[in-house]
């Protein structure tokens, strides 16, 4: 031990520093028994250790927890010797013959430990999602996915080396990615695959700063998860924030980034229009139904065929019929 150490005060506590029952006492008491005997030290001393209604006459009475100084621990058996220094506790064991080496952290564990730190991985937690923000403002694959990406692998690499991500966590983070784009490229409108995914990618970006086994958690604190789940909501929404300010000033503001997106509106009355003018010549010609229409179907008119509806009724295949409008790539169509 080092002079102006002290060992004992063992008694089980909670968080909060309350003495916890005695159901817990009873187990630490018996380990501590357990383990000076099996060190060869008095048992009755390491009880005293962590029991204070245990009185070993001369040394602790009852109602107080047994510490002993360094010197104290010596003369009760618990101490071999005191030390200062490494050096110090080799002479006292006579080893003379020895090389001391120390850890330094080389320079890729200085990089790992910065990118870990819960403010850098915040702002890697923003360039994911600023990134994928960006990119779905823009046409194509372009320089904010690539952002995104790297800042990804620079999220989550050091973490899996440091064994904190695991395989499910980076999956996790991955399928969430693919059901926002489902949500958003396939399935119209935002439902559940999109708020599933965000939460996919929420718990994914979460979970691989937390320093659990697997499905295991037994021995994480509760506080540490809360903090990383903090930590990526509050990244989450300063990356919105901070997307949609910057995307502002640079696509409507400046006039550097205008080309990189659609701002302008396409007015019909200028003559923007997706309809086809041959499918509007047809108003007023006349045909025949191609097939039964009920009501949707399509029709022969001057040796083409078109999708059409009936407005009233059904109209049996080979019907004459007349196209009275158009609209939505459709004709509509009533029987002659």
């Amino acid at each position: 031990m080092r002079p102006g150490a002290n060992i004992g005060a063992a008694t089980v506590v909670d968080a909060t520093g309350e003495v916890v029952p005695d159901k817990f006492q009873s187990y630490m008491r018996s380990m501590m028994r357990s383990t000076a005997e099996a060190k060869g030290r008095d048992p009755e001393i390491a009880q005293a250790m962590v029991d204070p209604s245990f009185e070993i006459p001369g040394i602790i009475e009852e109602g107080k927890v047994l510490t002993f100084t360094a010197s104290e621990a010596m003369r009760f058996g618990f101490c071999e010797g005191m030390a200062e220094k490494i050096e110090d506790v080799l002479a006292q064991a006579g080893i003379e013959n020895y090389e001391i080496i120390e850890q330094q952290l080389s320079w890729i564990d200085k990089i790992i430990g910065f990118l870990i730190s819960p403010i850098v991985s915040g702002l890697l937690i923003m360039l994911i999602l600023g990134g994928i923000y960006f990119e779905l403002q823009t046409p194509g694959v372009g320089f904010p996915i690539l952002v995104a990406i790297a800042a990804a692998l620079l999220y989550f690499a050091p973490l899996y080396i440091e064994g904190l991500a695991s395989h499910w966590e980076i999956a996790f983070f991955i399928v969430g990615i693919i059901l926002i784009a489902v949500e958003l490229f396939v399935i119209p409108g935002f439902g559940v695959t999109g708020v599933l995914g965000a939460v996919f990618v929420l718990v994914g970006l979460a979970m691989a700063m937390v320093g659990n086994d697997g499905w295991d958690f037994t021995g994480v604190p509760a506080r540490e998860i809360m903090v990383a789940f903090m930590i990526v909501i509050i990244a989450f929404f300063l990356s919105l924030v901070t997307s949609f300010y910057i995307s502002k000033k640079l696509f409507t503001q400046t006039s550097h980034f205008k080309g990189l997106a659609l701002n302008t509106v396409q007015e019909t009355d200028e003559g923007f229009t997706s309809a086809n003018a041959q499918m509007k010549n047809l108003v007023g010609k006349t045909g025949t139904a191609f097939t039964v229409l009920r009501p949707s179907g399509k029709v022969e008119v001057e040796d083409d065929i078109y999708d059409a509806t009936a407005l009233t009724g059904y109209i049996e295949k080979g019907q004459a019929v007349k196209v009275v409008k158009y609209e939505t790539s459709q004709v509509f169509v009533v029987k002659v």
